[in-house]
């Protein structure tokens, strides 16, 4: 590419020139996701993954895709912009953990006013911080330098994952029976849903993101919000090992009330105490600058549950035992019911 380059493109408002800086700068965080199975090299026009099927008898195929929507807004605020990558892995990858496969690979596809190279690599640094956590390979992506359609400090962020699981491993939510237990993994904070609202109840464009607040332990609201989501992948994994799942739910947009019953089958429900809910102090927040019910708040944001897990109840203490060995603060947060109301919070 070293002949790579045209003035006319340049003054149109793309640089060309750029976007080589920008693989250049980001090649070494790359390097740090290549697991087996993936191609090292960079640059081609198809990311090759040589898929190891060892000990898999029916393969099946499992993809997950997602942005990080305008929790960008806040990343643009702060002038942040190493983090919002794992976000992006982990909205993909923490799906396809619950049908109970492995992510294997990642692209991603950032869209910018300008291609400002550090800054791009600051982006794939996070999500090559995500593939690793995830345990997955960064194989390919893409950048687009679209002037007059971005703003120049403006970009957006979104990828796509595949794992793979066997066939007979694939989590079958009709095993679910009355008095299972469902466990609770905690959340790093807000996630990635729910910034639409956020950004309304602070007036996040005139709000003070810096100064620490002693609601929030003494971090900014800024860095607060700006938390990553968390990636359960490898504490599941181990999970799936020892236990039996019955079901398991990323706790994303829609909260407990639209996403809890995706792994309940028709005729149950999941019965959980308000009370036992260990609700993070950024919702009391958002709670009360926002005048939000609760019944609202329960059906936008995790409350502090990113992922919630279903096993039999001669199960669960195993299954804590699991994940707590496994780096998750695990504790029960309801059971399994007969009804027809998907969720019921008492």
């Amino acid at each position: 590419m070293k002949n790579s380059q045209s003035e006319s493109y340049k003054q149109a408002g793309v640089d060309i020139t750029a976007g080589y800086k920008a693989v250049e700068l980001m090649k070494a965080h790359i390097m740090k996701t290549v697991i087996k199975g993936a191609d090292t090299d960079i640059g081609g026009f198809g990311g090759l993954f040589e898929l190891d099927l060892e000990g898999i008898t029916k393969p099946v195929l499992v993809s997950g895709t997602d942005g990080v929507g305008t929790k960008l807004k806040i990343a643009f605020l702060m002038d942040k912009h190493d983090t919002v990558g794992i976000d992006c892995v982990a909205m993909c990858v923490n799906d396809i953990i619950c049908c109970g496969a492995k992510p294997l690979f990642f692209l991603d596809y950032i869209a910018c006013g300008k291609n400002y190279p550090e800054r791009i690599a600051d982006i794939v640094k996070g999500v090559c911080e995500g593939c690793v956590q995830a345990g997955a390979a960064l194989i390919g992506g893409e950048t687009a330098e679209m002037p007059g359609f971005y703003p120049v400090d403006e970009y957006d962020l979104a990828g796509f994952s595949v794992g793979v699981v066997d066939k007979s491993k694939v989590l079958d939510k009709n095993s679910i029976c009355e008095s299972d237990v469902i466990i609770a993994l905690p959340s790093s904070g807000v996630h990635s849903n729910g910034f639409s609202l956020v950004r309304k109840v602070f007036d996040i464009e005139n709000a003070d993101l810096k100064t620490p607040m002693a609601e929030l332990g003494g971090k900014g609201l800024g860095e607060t919000l700006l938390t990553p989501t968390k990636i359960y992948v490898k504490p599941m994994l181990k999970l799936f090992e020892a236990v039996k799942v019955k079901g398991v739910s990323h706790i994303t947009g829609g909260g407990f009330y639209e996403n809890i019953p995706r792994s309940i089958p028709e005729g149950y429900g999941a019965k959980i105490k308000k009370s036992d809910v260990r609700v993070l102090p950024i919702f009391k927040l958002i709670a009360e600058h926002g005048n939000i019910s609760e019944r609202d708040m329960f059906n936008t944001y995790n409350m502090g549950v990113g992922m919630s897990v279903i096993v039999a109840k001669e199960d669960a203490d195993k299954a804590l035992e699991i994940l707590r060995q496994n780096g998750e603060d695990a504790y029960v947060l309801g059971e399994i019911i007969k009804s027809d109301e998907g969720v019921v919070l008492c």
